[in-house]
């Protein structure tokens, strides 16, 4: 069997959708996976074969055809339209590579990761099913309307009247955070993926100090420098050992730091497992990866998307919430202090981690796609 999956416009997001792709691949089935071309290296990297159909980056979306940056709107269901049409630009993008290659590489599924939108529309134009895959815990219905609205002109140029629904929607939301209204859904055991790089054994060990995990994110903005060396100054002062994730070009300019904190690249599936809290902007796959390991979180959803799951994941017991606009080092630094002195914080992510691992793993979830593709 052929199947198709269509990654969107960050690593981010591909790393969900890599381990059901791998599984296919294991059984047997030719697969391939398309994206744009930034995120070749780590599609490649997973042992996938990597097709590129767009040259053009996602953050091209956050500007106009005249090169003016667009107006991100703080009004939070302004802002959810902005992010759809955001996407709905990009998977525009996206057909212009898609369509020639499923000329002649006819594929029998598609399976697309949630907020790919090109994935339905090039599965109705070679007449397969298609599959729908969750990349995070959830995301606002207005994105989806939003994208359908942006992607008019290509619908109507393939002959649609309007997006064309999934067939099957693979989600690896555990089901005591999935939100009321949630839809009909194969659900999946998370498996935690991250880049690839050399272990050391410090990154699997650890010593009789209390082990946090700062996850600062990857994209270097002009305030990043402060924020990040605000919090590690604070948090650093709570007698634990600190590990923060944060990209190799940032290591230098943020200057000597204390002997108990380590700056750079971690392999978040190998160092998750040996810490006892972990602090995070929210993203859908460091909360996902945490949350299978059992570990206690704090944090600070800046995009809105991730405000639904995290706060859910609040009300849970696993995870201390702090709003954006309260995020002073200060505050951050009270919220690790407080799950780390509060053992049932510990012990609900303890139960998360279990109730995730009764879930089917992908290669179970890969026999309801072959199913579906017939």
């Amino acid at each position: 069997m052929r199947i198709l999956f269509v990654a969107g416009g960050t690593s981010g997001v591909i790393f969900s959708i890599i381990p059901l792709a791998q599984a296919a691949r294991h059984a047997g089935h030719e697969v391939f996976m398309a994206g744009p071309e930034d995120v070749m290296p780590t599609i490649a990297s997973a042992g996938l074969p990597a097709v590129p159909v767009t040259s053009r980056r996602m953050l091209e979306t956050l500007y106009d055809e005249q090169g003016n940056r667009r107006q991100i709107p703080t009004d939070l269901h302004e802002r959810y339209i902005f992010n759809g049409r955001q996407f709905g630009r990009y998977a525009s993008w996206c057909l212009d590579g898609l369509l020639p290659f499923v000329d002649h590489w006819r594929p029998d599924v598609v399976v697309g990761g949630h907020l790919a939108f090109a994935a339905p529309l090039v599965a109705r134009y070679v007449g397969v099913p298609y599959v729908k895959h969750a990349v995070d815990m959830g995301e606002p219905r207005t994105i989806d309307l939003a994208a359908a609205a942006e992607l008019a002109p290509d619908l109507r140029r393939l002959g649609l009247s309007d997006m064309p629904r999934s067939d099957l929607f693979v989600d690896i939301c555990p089901p005591s955070l999935r939100e009321a209204d949630a839809p009909e859904a194969e659900l999946m055991r998370y498996v935690p993926y991250a880049s690839k790089g050399r272990i050391e054994p410090w990154m699997y060990t650890k010593g009789e100090r209390t082990r946090v995990l700062v996850s600062a994110g990857s994209r270097l903005t002009p305030d990043y420098f402060d924020i990040l060396g605000g919090l590690v100054d604070k948090i650093s002062q709570l007698d634990v050992e600190l590990l923060v994730a944060t990209p190799e070009a940032a290591v230098e300019k943020m200057g000597p730091q204390p002997d108990n904190v380590r700056l750079g690249w971690l392999p978040l599936d190998v160092v998750t497992p040996t810490c006892d809290l972990v602090m995070s902007h929210a993203g859908g796959t460091t909360v996902l990866g945490t949350m299978h390991y059992g570990v206690p979180q704090v944090l600070v959803p800046y995009l809105p998307y991730a405000w639904g799951f995290s706060e859910r994941l609040s009300k849970y017991g696993a995870a201390k919430l702090v709003r954006p606009e309260d995020d002073s080092p200060e505050n951050v630094t009270q919220a690790c202090r407080e799950v780390l002195d509060t053992p049932s914080y510990w012990q609900r992510a303890q139960d998360m981690s279990r109730e995730m691992a009764t879930l089917p793993d992908p290669a179970r979830v890969l026999t309801a796609v072959e199913r579906l593709a017939g």
